[in-house]
């Protein structure tokens, strides 16, 4: 495959995700420095093919030579409930740390919204090597698959990642005005993004290939984006400037 086909490829991955970041980038009161964005965006994209790494040796268990150290998820296997479910952890977990790595201790992040924002911009920078991945896929049966393909990933697994990545950062925000619930207050916004994960990822499995799949995830994804809009208000109404939790 030339270069510039690959290049092209690239860029057409990583094209659902930027739409979105600046979609959500403009919420903000005052917006982040571009270069922490950019930061952030790519420890999504670091993390994200450790994650999946992580998800291919779960399931190779059986046929690595180290049975013992992963025998506890011997029971795993592809898109079963368990394995959608703990992979939808793993994700979320990953996307929080993208954040915790290169932001929370950052002068720059001194806002709660900001929390938020940069949790959106890790799923984000996390749905593009998806998305590229996918695109790779898809290149052999054709340009109008991969554009189809594309689309419905703009507004589905795309939206999805920052979704529930917003979601998990609506409680790190949160936590700047009870620090003291702070380990809880992350807990539970992991718990709610992990769920809201594994729901969308039920929904795809189970209606394969149907029309329920579509309707199912579509209002999934309204719901979950309608309440991400409320809770970006909320934020906006009680900004404030407090020290930064300790995490």
């Amino acid at each position: 495959m030339p270069i510039y086909q690959i290049v092209l490829l690239v860029i057409l991955g990583f094209v659902p995700s930027i739409v979105w970041l600046n979609f959500y980038y403009r919420e903000d009161c005052h917006p982040e420095p571009k270069h922490l964005l950019t930061k952030v965006f790519l420890m999504g994209i670091i993390l994200s093919v450790l994650a999946i790494a992580f998800q291919w040796l779960l399931l190779k268990c059986d046929a690595l030579a180290f049975k013992n150290l992963c025998s506890p998820f011997g029971f795993l296997q592809q898109a079963s409930p368990e394995f959608l479910l703990w992979s939808a952890f793993v994700e979320e977990m990953f996307k929080f740390y993208a954040v915790r790595f290169i932001i929370l201790q950052d002068p720059e992040f001194d806002e709660p919204i900001d929390a938020m924002i940069y949790m959106i911009t890790a799923g984000l920078g996390f749905a593009a090597i998806e998305n590229v991945l996918v695109v790779f896929q898809t290149t052999p049966d054709g340009f109008s698959v991969t554009m189809n393909t594309l689309i419905l990933r703009f507004i589905g697994a795309t939206l999805l990642h920052a979704l529930a990545s917003g979601l998990l950062g609506y409680f790190l925000a949160i936590s700047w005005f009870f620090q003291h619930h702070h380990k809880k207050l992350l807990i539970t916004g992991l718990i709610l993004a992990t769920l809201f994960h594994f729901t969308f990822n039920m929904f795809i499995f189970s209606f394969e290939g149907q029309i329920y799949a579509l309707i199912y995830t579509t209002a999934l994804l309204l719901g979950i984006a309608f309440l991400i809009s409320v809770l970006f208000d909320r934020l906006k109404y009680r900004h404030t400037s407090v020290p930064t939790p300790s995490i």
